[in-house]
């Protein structure tokens, strides 16, 4: 019981502070509509006419943009570890008589919550624009959903930990965040890469995640629906186990 109440605390924690939050409700719901409508939009007529798997560009990038939202709102969550480092709260809880991988892996899964639901409230503003979506696979989205919240959490986490402040870690999200986002096959197909990027893109989690919601949602992918869930298991079991074992061995500074 101890480990569920560790748990479930931490997740109740997370969601709540997320909605209380007006403005960071707001803002990562509109940045996203933005990058679909203005991004999206103006290129859909800078490549009229061609081909993405027979489906035009809106289309082709939908998907990619709920898991760019998903991806961003799970990755940044590794933010608020570093507030609970100003202000005192991480210090409570790593003296607290409680399992410290059931308090880091309810706050995880509380930050994955929260991203998936802004994924699923990007997917019904965009589906006017976009009605080719298959609704039929929503269910499996969201587990694909799940699974990339959880990797990059887990990711943002193992950061974290490490920081020292709060401007260390926007730094690394800078360095990270765009080439993780623009080679992962949101924006355009990762086959036209050269050789080098496109060895960059595969070794990018996000690739898989994309994929996966496309072929799920278009019915078109560049790879293979089962090689791209098997690996998503694979990556956020690893990335959350070693979350898990790098907050066990945190200490209070």
């Amino acid at each position: 019981m101890n480990w569920w109440d560790s748990f479930i605390a931490m997740w109740y924690r997370q969601v709540k502070r997320f909605w209380h939050a007006k403005a960071r409700v707001i803002g990562t719901i509109t940045q996203p509509i933005f990058w679909l409508i203005f991004f999206g939009i103006g290129f859909a007529a800078s490549f009229r006419g061609v081909v993405f798997g027979r489906l035009d560009y809106i289309s082709f990038m939908f998907p990619g943009i709920i898991l760019m939202t998903i991806f961003m709102g799970s990755f940044m969550s590794g933010i608020s570890v570093i507030w609970d480092k100003e202000f005192g709260y991480l210090k409570v809880v790593l003296v607290a008589p409680s399992s410290r991988k059931a308090s880091i892996l309810g706050r995880s899964l509380g930050d994955a919550t929260i991203a998936i639901i802004q994924g699923i409230i990007i997917l019904i503003i965009g589906y006017p624009l976009v009605r080719s979506i298959n609704v039929v696979n929503i269910l499996p989205f969201l587990a694909v959903a799940l699974l990339v919240s959880m990797t990059f959490a887990g990711i943002g986490i193992l950061i974290a930990t490490r920081m020292r402040s709060m401007e260390g870690f926007q730094l690394i999200v800078n360095l990270i965040t765009m080439p993780l986002i623009f080679l992962s096959g949101i924006f355009y197909p990762i086959d036209t890469l050269p050789i080098w990027l496109k060895i960059i893109a595969y070794i990018n989690p996000l690739t898989y995640g994309v994929d996966a919601s496309r072929i799920l949602l278009t019915g078109t992918g560049s790879l293979n629906l089962m090689t791209d869930i098997t690996l998503l298991i694979i990556l956020s079991g690893l990335f959350m186990a070693l979350a898990m074992h790098q907050f066990e061995k945190a200490t209070i500074d």
